[in-house]
């Protein structure tokens, strides 16, 4: 009865906000950072993914990122994506929030993506701006490590992703806050829901009265919260209501 509730509410939703975290991806073949086998469960996050640190030892960040940076890019969008996707071409859905740096939710589909934490797409020189596909950098990193600017002779790369210590990008922050605000349902997916301000964004949907629906494999500090709570994957909890709805 909660999958049918879940999509009963999406089906009714006029102003539909989803969050989605890297429980969606983890179906994708992307290891997650946090919880079993999470990367932060061998790494020490501050030490390799903060902006300090980047910038005191940037080979330090690459050589974990290499092997992260390989298995993301080869990823596919599996079921869990395309039913978003699919949400959002019902109407059900106004706009798709993650934090996901991997651009899977583009790739299977979804046209209104605002990403947190920035993208892993790309990379930039840290000192002319210039940016560059990571598909073409990852294959330098074998012999060229950090890899460094073709274009001004020699400058570090770096990720396009936010790192611990840097402000998320002000426009698709203020935008997801703006459309939470306006949100009638809140659609969690695949989030601890433990970092902010991430995690302020359904907070807000509920203090603005959107009525909210958690999809996550683990339990979260907001199911208390939510109208409709659904532990298991993604992938196969969201094509059924997706199904439900039909259309």
């Amino acid at each position: 009865m909660t999958v049918q509730r879940a999509a009963d509410l999406l089906a009714g939703a006029r102003r539909g906000l989803a969050l989605t975290g890297a429980g969606v991806s983890a179906e994708s073949g992307i290891p997650t950072f946090r919880g079993e086998g999470g990367l932060w469960t061998q790494y020490d996050p501050v030490k390799v993914s903060s902006i300090e640190t980047f910038l005191a030892d940037p080979a330090a960040y690459w050589r974990v990122s290499k092997d992260r940076g390989r298995i993301a890019l080869a990823a596919r969008p599996n079921p869990g994506h395309e039913a978003l996707a699919a949400l959002e071409a019902r109407g059900c859905l106004v706009a798709l929030v993650t934090q996901n740096t991997d651009g899977l939710h583009q790739d299977a589909g979804s046209r209104r993506v605002l990403e947190l934490h920035g993208s892993g797409r790309f990379v930039e020189c840290l000192t002319c701006g210039r940016r560059e596909p990571r598909s073409e950098v990852q294959a330098r990193l074998e012999t060229e490590m950090p890899p460094r600017c073709t274009g001004c002779g020699g400058a570090v790369l770096k990720p396009t992703v936010v790192l611990f210590g840097e402000p998320m990008p002000p426009d698709a922050t203020q935008e997801a806050f703006q459309l939470a605000s306006e949100a009638d349902v809140m659609l969690v997916v695949g989030t601890s829901l433990v970092v902010y301000p991430a995690a302020d964004v359904p907070l807000l949907a509920l203090r603005s009265g959107a009525r909210m629906i958690v999809v996550n494999a683990e339990p979260t500090p907001f199911d208390r919260f939510a109208e409709v709570v659904v532990h298991g994957r993604s992938g196969e909890v969201l094509p059924e209501i997706v199904s439900l709805i039909g259309g």
